[in-house]
């Protein structure tokens, strides 16, 4: 810091008061230094009790030597920012003293009153994974990991068998018994029937689903202490006790390998001055088949391979799957339950399993409803009556548990393509021809898209009609409609989410179900480069440089200029 910086300066405070005893005013004179950092009304009774004051001036004094203290300190310190502008303008002032200075004091600050606690597990762990799967060890991960995937999904396929037969027995059972009703059963008896066959089913499901979960947890911990020991040696042996088959090949997998999808891939830039590049897609396949592993053709490394090494990076991967408004996996039915079941096929090992993640958003989703009860109809009055009937019955419906446009997050590591998936929940208003970009689905897509940019999410997978199957009412113009609209609406949101800062959408993925034609899947891949700006190479024609007129030439014409 500068040298002629003064930190305080002491000046002279005089307070003049009435005696009973004499006619002149009594003259006060008391040194403060400035700035003051003690309390004034302590200073004033130290002062009338030292001096032996009268009692009646305290009032007075006490505001006089407040007035006083505040007005030069702030001349003080204006004095002293003014002496340090001129020093920093005229060179006196060296900014790299003070930049110690201040980093100096902040460090001793933070090291005095800051939290003292180091790297915890769980950035521990993922520091070892980053490492190690950027090394050669990569393939050695990989093979453990699927390794205990079979022995999941074997268990997983002994209990849907038995479950599945148990259910076959007890509906011959209760069909039999509903046929001979009033004959050689009564009501009662099936009622009773039916309340034990509930009982053995939750009691079979409790079993496997215990049996399922201690696997898990014990490959978990295995897997967790086997990483720590391969950072440190080298030697660590791959096969596992909790392994069913650990000297399988990744080829193993137990699903075929997909077939050919319909495709188009375009590279596009958007931007009104600054232009980004994009990667945009077009395919034609189940929305399940980005999560589910499967065998690969090359028979040599996993599907998962780029989830596996982007899992801790900028570079996330995610995918919009469209569902109801049921959370958990229980009362999850369709798209949803698949896709719960794909993951509880394999261990988590890096985040919660789905479970446990869909409890935490039922618990998070309380606090949003309750928001929602509390601000849903603040500004109704002034806005209500310029909203659509549908936006209207939204607003109406403002206090239910999920509505259409929410979404919520699960975090992943054990699919085929995908780290984080965006729940958004949809109705049957889909289904109709004549939504708009005020519709919460569209919304819903916008909040996805500021999320994924603020998250590191640089590849991202979207159901560009806003459904994941085929049904009649999806005629040509119907799927031609909806897919403008989302084409434009996203463009319109990847332009806006631009000019906010952070992660670039390198790759967008547009999703169309199974079981479109070939002409509508052409119309939507033509659509792609008039909505967006497709990157296309100018091509120029190459014609010969004229050649300098040779030297036999040249006398020839000047033979000729001369005849003429």
């Amino acid at each position: 810091m500068d040298n002629n910086y003064n930190p305080v300066k002491q000046l002279e405070f005089h307070f003049a008061f009435p005696m009973l005893t004499r006619e002149d005013l009594y003259q006060l004179k008391v040194p403060v230094e400035i700035p003051f950092t003690e309390s004034i009304p302590e200073l004033v009774q130290r002062l009338v009790a030292s001096l032996k004051l009268p009692p009646y001036i305290e009032e007075d004094l006490e505001r006089e030597l407040q007035t006083f203290i505040e007005k030069e300190t702030t001349d003080f310190l204006d004095e002293q920012a003014d002496a340090i502008i001129k020093n920093s303008k005229t060179g006196e002032l060296d900014v790299e003293d003070v930049i110690k200075y201040w980093e100096k004091n902040f460090k001793e600050n933070t090291v005095e009153f800051g939290e003292k606690s180091g790297a915890n597990d769980a950035e521990v762990f993922s520091a070892v994974y980053h490492k190690l799967v950027h090394s050669p060890a990569l393939e050695m991960i990989l093979q453990q990991e699927h390794s205990y995937a079979i022995a999941v999904s074997e268990i997983v396929a002994e209990r849907d068998k038995q479950v599945t037969h148990l259910t076959d027995t007890q509906t011959e059972e209760m069909c039999r018994a509903v046929d001979a009703v009033n004959v050689t059963s009564t009501e009662a008896e099936i009622n009773e029937l039916a309340g034990r066959h509930l009982e053995q089913q939750s009691l079979i499901h409790a079993q496997w689903d215990s049996q399922v979960d201690a696997i898990k947890e014990a490959q978990r911990r295995h897997y967790r202490q086997w990483l720590m020991d391969k950072q440190t040696s080298a030697s660590t042996p791959l096969n596992s006790p909790l392994s069913a088959e650990a000297n399988r090949t990744f080829s193993d997998l137990v699903s075929d390998a997909q077939g050919p999808v319909m495709q188009e891939s375009f590279t596009i830039h958007l931007g009104s001055q600054m232009k980004q590049m994009h990667n945009i897609r077009l395919l034609c396949t189940d929305v399940l088949d980005f999560c589910q592993l499967r065998r690969n053709n090359s028979g040599t490394q996993p599907q998962r391979l780029q989830t596996a090494l982007g899992l801790y990076s900028n570079d996330l991967c995610g995918l919009v799957l469209l569902t109801d408004t049921q959370l958990g996996s229980y009362s999850a039915s369709g798209i949803s339950k698949d896709f719960i079941n794909v993951c509880q096929s394999s261990t988590e090992f890096h985040f919660s399993d789905i479970d446990d993640q869909l409890e935490r958003v039922k618990e998070a989703v309380k606090e949003g409803v309750a928001w929602r009860k509390n601000h849903i109809m603040r500004d109704s009055t002034h806005h209500f009556l310029n909203l659509t009937s549908s936006e209207q019955q939204s607003r109406r419906s403002g206090t239910k548990y999920l509505q259409t446009g929410d979404v919520y997050l699960t975090h992943h590591s054990n699919l085929a393509e995908v780290h984080v998936v965006f729940h958004m929940v949809v109705d049957d208003s889909l289904r109709s021809n004549d939504i708009n970009s005020r519709h919460p689905t569209i919304l819903g897509l916008r909040n996805i898209l500021k999320t994924a940019c603020s998250s590191d999410i640089t590849t991202l997978t979207v159901p560009v009609l806003l459904t994941h199957e085929m049904s009649e009412e999806m005629t040509v113009a119907w799927c031609n409609k909806r897919a403008e609209l989302v084409f434009k609406c996203v463009k319109g949101f990847m332009i806006e989410m631009a000019s906010w800062g952070g992660s670039d959408l390198k790759n967008l993925q547009f999703l169309v179900p199974k079981g479109i034609s070939e002409d509508v899947f052409a119309n939507l891949a033509a659509m792609l480069p008039s909505i967006f700006r497709v990157s296309n190479p100018l091509v120029f024609k190459v014609t010969p440089s004229p050649q300098p007129p040779s030297s036999k030439q040249s006398k020839t014409d000047k033979n000729n200029k001369s005849n003429k």
